[in-house]
C-alpha cells in the first residue's frame, strides 16, 4: 500500500495537470459512472491529500469576482483511497481509448489520468470530506497539523509504538517503511509501549517524519539513510530492491546492520512485518 508521501505527490501531480481546467470525467469500467457524470466538464479547483486519502475538488467555473459566490471553491470531491492494488497513471496529449479496467478517467486536451483498482472511488460532499479528516490523525505532510493530538493518545496507550505509528486514527500517512526506519533512526525499541515514550522522543520522531516524508514527496522515493551511511560513504554495495531507495532495516532481515553489524530481525506486528536492529534498538520492553 502506498505511504502518505505518494498520495501527496499524486495530489501535486493532479494540481499541475488539471487545476483550473475544465475536465472530462468518465468511468469506463462503469462502477463510478453516476459520480463521474455529476462532475464531468466541471473545473478541477484543487487536489489535496490527508494520510493515504486523495481528494479531487470540483466546482463550476468562476462567474464573478467573488470567489465564494463564483464557485471557485469546490462543492464536490472525488475521494480516492488506493488500498493495496490501486494505481494511477498519467499521460500527456490525447489519451488512447481506455481499457475496461479503468475506474476513473480524467482528461483535458493536454493531459489525462487513469485510476485502476482502488479500494475507494466515490463522490462526496464537503461535510462527508470533513468527516474523513475528523477521523484521521495529524499528517506530517499537512502544514499546521498538530502532533500534540497524536501525543495525547500515544502517551496514554499500552500499545507498542510500532503499532501506534501505523494507526491512521493516531497519525495519518505513515506506513511500514517509515515506521521501521524512523524508529531505527532514533534508536527506539519498536515494542516500547506508547505510554513509556517521552515527549522529547515523540517530538523528535514527528520532526523526522516531516523531513523524511517531505523528501519522499520531492524525490518520489523513500530514502532514509543519512549521508554518512550511504554506499559511497561506507564503501558498501548499494541496495538492490524493487522499492528503491537506501534504508537501514526495512526488508533487510538477516542482513548486517550498517552501523553496528548486528543481524536485522523481523517479526509480525500490527498485521505487518516489522524490521529492527537489536543492537541499535535494544529491548526496553517484554517481547
Amino acid at each position: 500500500m502506498p505511504e502518505g508521501h505518494t498520495i501527496h505527490r499524486l495530489a501535486l501531480d493532479h494540481r499541475s495537470r488539471f487545476e483550473g481546467e475544465r475536465v472530462r470525467v468518465s468511468s469506463p469500467q462503469g462502477k463510478f459512472s453516476a459520480g463521474a457524470a455529476l462532475v464531468d466538464t466541471q473545473v478541477m479547483t484543487t487536489a489535496e491529500a490527508h494520510g493515504k486519502h486523495l481528494f479531487l475538488g470540483f466546482g463550476p467555473p468562476p462567474r464573478t469576482s467573488d470567489p465564494v459566490r463564483s464557485g471557485a471553491y469546490p462543492d464536490r470531491w472525488i475521494h480516492i483511497h488506493l488500498g493495496l492494488f490501486g494505481k494511477l497513471d498519467f499521460g500527456a496529449g490525447t489519451a488512447q481509448p481506455p481499457t475496461e479496467t479503468v475506474r476513473l478517467r480524467l482528461a483535458t486536451p493536454d493531459d489525462w489520468a487513469d485510476l485502476r483498482g482502488p479500494t475507494t472511488c466515490e463522490l462526496i460532499t464537503d461535510a462527508e470530506k470533513q468527516a474523513i479528516h475528523d477521523r484521521l490523525g495529524p499528517d506530517p505532510l499537512r502544514p499546521g497539523d498538530d502532533p500534540g493530538r497524536a501525543w495525547q493518545r500515544i502517551s496514554r496507550s499500552r500499545t507498542t509504538i510500532a503499532a501506534l505509528l501505523l494507526d491512521q486514527k493516531i497519525i495519518a500517512g505513515v506506513g511500514n517503511v517509515y515506521r521501521a526506519e524512523v524508529l531505527f533512526r532514533h534508536s527506539i525499541d519498536p515494542y516500547l509501549p506508547g505510554r513509556d515514550l517521552t515527549r522529547a522522543q515523540w517530538d523528535a520522531l514527528w520532526a523526522d517524519l516531516v523531513f523524511l516524508m517531505g523528501e519522499g514527496v520531492r524525490h518520489n522515493r523513500i530514502d532514509t539513510v543519512r549521508p554518512e551511511h550511504l554506499p559511497e560513504a561506507m564503501g558498501r554495495p548499494p541496495r538492490v530492491d524493487d522499492h528503491g531507495g537506501e534504508v537501514y532495516v526495512y526488508r533487510r532481515d538477516r542482513q548486517g546492520c550498517h552501523i553496528c553489524g548486528a543481524e536485522i530481525r523481523t517479526a509480525g506486528l500490527a498485521a505487518r512485518n516489522l524490521f529492527w536492529c537489536p543492537g541499535c534498538q535494544p529491548a526496553t520492553a517484554v517481547r
